[in-house]
């Protein structure tokens, strides 16, 4: 048991928790596990796709598709960017295509881009019906089955949701969902489930067990080594699952029985997402919808054998550590598999970007290096005549064999 003191809005106190390191940042104190090299890495690798995703996105609704830099610059400080819009796009030649017009840079998607886009869409009209189970199936963890449009916004691209899924799914689904907005208000607008489907109702943890034929429990991904979190982890398996469907009345807030009602709850929203990982400041503005506590990244760090949490970006994370093997997801979702494509992509396009600028610091550093070889030069040359001069003034220049028969002849002669 380690005891940190942090500090807190001039507040001081001291905290005792288990082998889980203190960063502080800003004004309030982040907590986040021991760092995972291999996770860490599919964050950083993802944020970039994040963010060549959204310029994407931002292009495709500009008229005619194309974007002066100008205006993607305007939209850099939405995407956490700093630096010139410019420089950023000239990484990705592969994905951006950058001209210039009436003194101004224009910016439009490649060809393989435009082709890897329509590509996405066809993915997109072929899942629809998995999508409409995700939302479903988020619908029917809350507890009065409604989910605000708004907050759901955030969260739309985790479960691959499209962009106009009210109109693509909610709509065409009438059968399962229904628009609800009492107050007229565009912030109040609500997704309420219709139809139960008792199929959908099946965690993961309990698809698995039922193909097992064995109870439903959690699996942990740790190291042997780790003997305390082992302890730790067999403490909380050993009482009974809690299926996320199931109703929380009943359920006293801070007791063993809801915290594996909630576990089991971000177990189960985690592995319905893409990539197996949300945003926790997210998923804590669904609070009051999926009752979770008021700190729940600190519930989350006490099972670092189901979840990974970083602060990577200064921005908390939770990953679902079964779903990945190193850095790389166990299965992909169709859309995941066109998005890597997209970031193979971008890669490729780095790479020729990076090898042009190689080439092009080497060519001016052969430049500067044949100068500073004529200077040597003639810096060599000028001090072997002043060591022949010097050999002159001291010697006569008698060790010269020509010279010596020019000397002869004259003494001779006279």
């Amino acid at each position: 048991m380690t005891t940190f003191a942090v500090s807190c809005r001039g507040y001081r106190r001291s905290i005792c928790y288990p082998p889980f390191s203190v960063v502080l940042c800003r004004d309030f104190s982040l907590w986040s596990m021991k760092k995972d090299l291999e996770l860490e890495s599919a964050l950083s690798r993802n944020r970039r796709w994040i963010v060549n995703n959204q310029i994407k996105n931002i292009i495709l609704r500009c008229p005619d598709q194309v974007a002066s830099i100008k205006f993607i610059q305007k939209k850099f400080k939405t995407l956490d960017l700093q630096g010139k819009a410019l420089n950023w796009l000239k990484k990705y030649p592969c994905c951006f295509e950058l001209y210039l017009k009436h003194d101004e840079y224009y910016c439009r998607l490649t060809k393989p881009m435009m082709h890897l886009v329509d590509e996405e869409e066809s993915v997109k009209d072929m899942q629809e019906p998995i999508y409409a189970e995700r939302l479903a199936r988020l619908l029917m963890m809350s507890t009065n089955h409604r989910l605000n449009v708004v907050k759901l916004n955030e969260l739309k691209r985790n479960f691959g949701l499209p962009d106009d899924y009210i109109v693509r799914i909610v709509a065409k689904y009438g059968d399962i969902f229904r628009i609800v907005n009492h107050s007229g208000r565009k912030s109040s607008m609500e997704i309420e489930l219709i139809h139960w489907n008792h199929e959908f109702a099946v965690s993961s943890i309990e698809a698995l067990a039922q193909k097992k034929g064995s109870e439903p429990c959690f699996s942990c991904v740790l190291p042997s080594t780790w003997v305390k979190s082992w302890e730790r982890f067999n403490a909380f398996n050993a009482t009974p699952y809690i299926s996320p469907y199931s109703e929380s009345e009943g359920l006293v807030e801070g007791s063993k029985e809801m915290e594996k009602r909630v576990i089991g709850l971000v177990h189960e929203i985690l592995s319905l997402t893409l990539w197996k990982k949300a945003s926790i400041v997210k998923l804590g503005h669904f609070r009051r919808e999926f009752c979770l506590p008021e700190k729940l990244n600190v519930m989350l760090l006490k099972h670092p054998g189901i979840f990974y949490v970083s602060n990577k970006y200064q921005i908390y994370t939770v990953l679902l550590r079964e779903g990945y093997k190193g850095s790389e997801l166990i299965v992909k979702d169709p859309l995941v598999a066109v998005k890597d494509k997209f970031g193979e992509l971008m890669l490729e396009g780095s790479h020729e970007y990076n090898r042009r600028r190689y080439l092009v610091n080497l060519e001016k550093k052969r430049k500067k290096g044949m100068l500073m070889g004529r200077q040597e030069k003639r810096q060599s040359t000028s001090t072997l005549v002043s060591e022949e001069d010097d050999q002159g003034d001291k010697l006569g220049g008698l060790l010269d064999p020509e010279e010596r028969k020019r000397f002869y002849k004259v003494l001779f002669e006279d």
